[in-house]
């Protein structure tokens, strides 16, 4: 009785909202609500927080079961649990709701320009980035002949000075040769990722986060675990050379790809760092030289 009677001031309350829906704040109202859901699904479905989800749900089933059956201490025990059920879904959900706020961070104004006018301030940030990934595709391929053991992140979006903070500092444009002697075996700081933001080195010796995933291949050492680790803590692209199979591998949003060549690498980091800011000023140039040849 006591799950009908929910159910139906659910109900009450739902016919209400319809028959005052008479303003244009409450469409509004309903689009944020759509989309705050959306969102938040979206969100669980790129990250492990599913398993979590379903876990709270039958929770949930299970407390309408034992009010329905009226079992009292079985009810009396899961009411301590729904009690601070915001708390709890707060402690356990902090990874999630972290990365969903950094999502929103990251959005910025700059991408509404549907111009996108460059300017040379952008075309020789360009330049020094493709500078950068020619010299990391090189130092890999070189490292991978000798079996020499390297960890590299390519940063985006997402800051990480708690990252940075961990290694040694550094500043440097970005070479073959640099990054050759930054994980050449015994060097300092060999052992740890280095850190390229905008084709500079910023930092060298860095210790990532491991990843909690149990599901990965018991054969991936620390560094590919590290990688993993790394791309599901932030957007950042990890650049992986295996000290054991001298194999190259790549980690992006939790999913590591293995064993790839140093022309793969490339593309891969001109896809991401590489855009092209033209794009939609040539459609809008075109549009225009067509409507002067009509005339």
């Amino acid at each position: 009785m006591y799950l009908l009677s929910v159910f139906s001031d659910i109900l009450d309350n739902f016919k209400q909202a319809i028959y005052s829906f008479d303003r244009v704040t409450d469409f509004l109202d309903i689009l944020l609500v759509a989309f705050i859901i959306y969102s938040a699904i979206k969100l669980m479905r790129e990250t492990r927080a599913i398993q979590l989800f379903k876990g709270a749900i039958l929770l949930i089933v299970l407390f309408a079961l034992v009010s329905l059956l009226e079992m009292q201490v079985s009810k009396y025990l899961l009411s301590f649990v729904f009690s601070d059920l915001l708390v709890i879904l707060v402690i356990i959900f902090s990874p999630e709701i972290r990365h969903a706020l950094e999502s929103v961070g990251r959005s910025s104004v700059s991408k509404l320009n549907i111009f996108n006018f460059a300017n040379k301030d952008s075309i020789f940030k360009k330049e020094k980035i493709e500078s950068a990934i020619n010299g990391v595709c090189k130092a890999c391929a070189d490292m991978s002949d000798k079996k020499i053991g390297a960890l590299i992140v390519f940063k985006k979006e997402t800051m990480l000075g708690e990252i940075i903070q961990t290694g040694t500092f550094v500043d440097a444009a970005v070479s073959a040769e640099l990054i050759g002697n930054i994980f050449f075996p015994k060097a300092p700081m060999h052992d740890g990722a280095a850190i390229i933001e905008d084709g500079r080195v910023v930092a060298a010796g860095c210790i990532l986060p491991l990843t909690n995933n149990t599901d990965i291949s018991s054969e991936l050492g620390t560094r590919h675990r590290a990688a993993i680790g790394m791309s599901e803590f932030s957007d950042a692209v990890i650049v992986v050379v295996s000290e054991e199979t001298g194999s190259i591998s790549v980690a992006e949003k939790g999913v590591l790809r293995r064993g790839i060549s140093d022309g793969d690498l490339r593309e891969i980091l001109m896809k991401n760092f590489i855009h092209d800011d033209g794009g939609s000023g040539k459609k809008i140039k075109k549009i225009f030289r067509g409507n002067k040849n009509e005339h």
